[in-house]
């Protein structure tokens, strides 16, 4: 119950108010990506390592029918250490009660970092639908199991203890990321993640996210749908294994990184880590053509 209660404080006073969530300037919604859906998830909203800038650019530039927040969206971990909440933050929120108003069908699939929403399964919060789990049906009528995934993490599972320990380890990781990419900026490169550089050169890591990845799909397969959709490693990939489609939104905190459907079904992983990116995404007309050639390649039927 105290975990109830502590959710439930936190929405009270936090919730903004609808003339809040308006964009603060006008957007020029020409310029919109629309996609049939969007999948994001460890946001990590309540820490410093949230890349709250970019995801709120993101959502108020990319438009669609239903967006799935895949867990890991507000960090209840670290809030309940230590509170901290920055303005980009608050506008994340609001692009997200935006969408609401808007029409697009919001839920959310809460993860072990938001766990305590896992009580309100069922429930709607300001329009916001609150699942553990979910079945979204592409435009080519594939089924795809919607979860977060953290039940398939053995630490979490068995040890979670040494989970907050790894995440107080890779807190202070995302820090050091962090003014590497502020001296990086200075000198004029791009946007660079050591995190995620070192996580995917340690032998152990590399076996974990495989591991992690085959025990999701094997699952999923067993289940009988024809993929999935999850989070929590913090890995944006699209794949085949085994008889279904593994599909990993990634994160943004380290990637800054999106899954999205198109109207025909077709499933891409977006990247809004710069603005060299970010402008890429939001061409339109002749340059629009040649950037969706360049990008072809990343693009997989669902």
């Amino acid at each position: 119950m105290a975990e109830i209660s502590w959710f439930e404080n936190v929405l009270e006073s936090f919730t903004p108010t609808r003339a809040a969530s308006l964009p603060a300037t006008a957007i020029d919604t020409a310029r919109f990506r629309r996609h049939r859906t969007i999948f994001i998830s460890d946001t990590h909203l309540g820490t410093r390592g949230c890349k709250a800038e970019a995801l709120a650019d993101f959502l108020a530039h990319n438009e669609c029918e239903t967006l799935f927040l895949v867990g890991d969206i507000v960090d209840g971990w670290q809030l309940k250490r230590r509170w901290y909440w920055s303005e980009a933050q608050t506008r994340v929120v609001g692009e997200i009660l935006r969408k609401v108003d808007g029409s697009t069908r919001v839920v959310f699939v809460p993860g072990n970092h938001d766990e305590f929403a896992r009580d309100y399964a069922g429930r709607l919060f300001a329009g916001v639908e609150i699942v553990n789990e979910a079945i979204h049906e592409t435009a080519q009528a594939k089924r795809l199991w919607v979860l977060h995934g953290d039940r398939f993490d053995g630490v979490i599972a068995y040890a979670k203890w040494l989970a907050h320990v790894g995440d107080w380890a890779y807190g202070m990781a995302l820090r050091l990321n962090d003014l590497l990419f502020a001296m990086r900026r200075r000198l004029g490169l791009p946007y660079w993640s050591l995190s995620a550089f070192l996580k995917h050169k340690v032998k152990n890591a590399v076996e974990y996210i495989s591991r992690f990845e085959e025990i999701v799909a094997r699952e999923a397969e067993m289940r009988g749908v024809d993929g999935v959709v999850c989070g929590h490693i913090h890995h944006a990939e699209i794949r085949p294994i085994g008889g279904v489609l593994y599909l990993n939104d990634g994160d943004w905190v380290e990637s800054c990184s999106a899954l999205v459907e198109d109207a025909q079904g077709n499933m891409e992983i977006l990247r809004w880590a710069d603005p060299q990116q970010r402008h890429a995404a939001r061409l339109s007309g002749p340059a629009a053509a040649v950037a969706a050639r360049r990008a072809e390649a990343a693009i997989i039927p669902a």
